[in-house]
């Protein structure tokens, strides 16, 4: 698969938006899409995560990091896993694993220039919280650009890749997934996506973000966001 390749889709899907420029909707996420996951700041987010597990089940931290995962693997979040089996408190949660240094990002001009030659409502969908998402776009210098962020929170603590947390999103901010582009990290989370008619764009970086990337549910594929959508609101894809 190439940069902006088009893959095979299943015949009741629609066709992707061409030129993408023409979306009424640009759905983001945030960690390891709107910057490199080569920077690792969830790595920061993943070693407080497997803290906390260890301290609220008293575990060791192998134990600990073990469960986190099984747990992401299989619910999309471990916090929804943690709610699930052990009666985790959300809250006190996700304040502890985001409070980290996201002095480790670097602004980025030309991301804000790209989102601000991109035509469309602009929003960012994420597994993570608001707070979070707020200090990741202040930082980056693109908040502007986001005046809705529909997180966890909203989403009821039920994750991406869920399939209903999707149908509230489009309620909640009205917009009509056949004129919306969704870019994503984790190849798994587009696939609902697309079966609600959006444009997919699968941005590689993570080994754990390959999962699920087979099959016909990605339209585009991305190794480096900026420059594409450069190319996008030039009308070039």
């Amino acid at each position: 698969m190439s940069t902006g390749s088009t893959l095979q889709r299943g015949s009741h899907r629609p066709a992707p938006i061409t030129p993408l420029r023409d979306a009424d909707a640009w759905l983001f996420d945030l960690d390891n899409t709107l910057y490199p996951a080569a920077i690792d700041l969830f790595g920061q987010i993943d070693e407080r995560m497997r803290a906390y597990i260890a301290n609220f089940l008293d575990l060791d931290l192998d134990a600990a990091y073990a469960l986190q995962k099984r747990y992401f693997y299989e619910y999309g979040t471990s916090m929804r896993g943690l709610m699930d089996h052990h009666g985790l408190d959300p809250t006190p949660f996700l304040a502890h694993v985001h409070d980290i240094d996201v002095g480790v990002l670097d602004p980025a001009p030309l991301l804000e220039k790209a989102l601000a030659a991109l035509p469309g409502r602009k929003i960012v969908f994420t597994n993570a919280s608001v707070a979070h998402a707020r200090r990741v776009l202040d930082r980056l210098g693109v908040d502007h650009h986001f005046s809705e962020i529909f997180d966890i929170v909203a989403a009821d603590f039920r994750p991406k890749p869920e399939p209903e947390i999707y149908r509230k999103l489009i309620d909640q901010h009205v917009i009509d997934p056949h004129r919306t582009v969704m870019v994503e990290d984790m190849a798994r989370n587009l696939l609902p996506a697309a079966t609600l008619g959006m444009t997919t764009v699968w941005v590689r970086g993570s080994e754990w973000g390959a999962m699920g990337s087979e099959g016909g549910h990605i339209h585009h594929v991305v190794d480096d966001l900026t420059p594409w959508l450069v190319e996008v609101a030039a009308g070039r894809i």
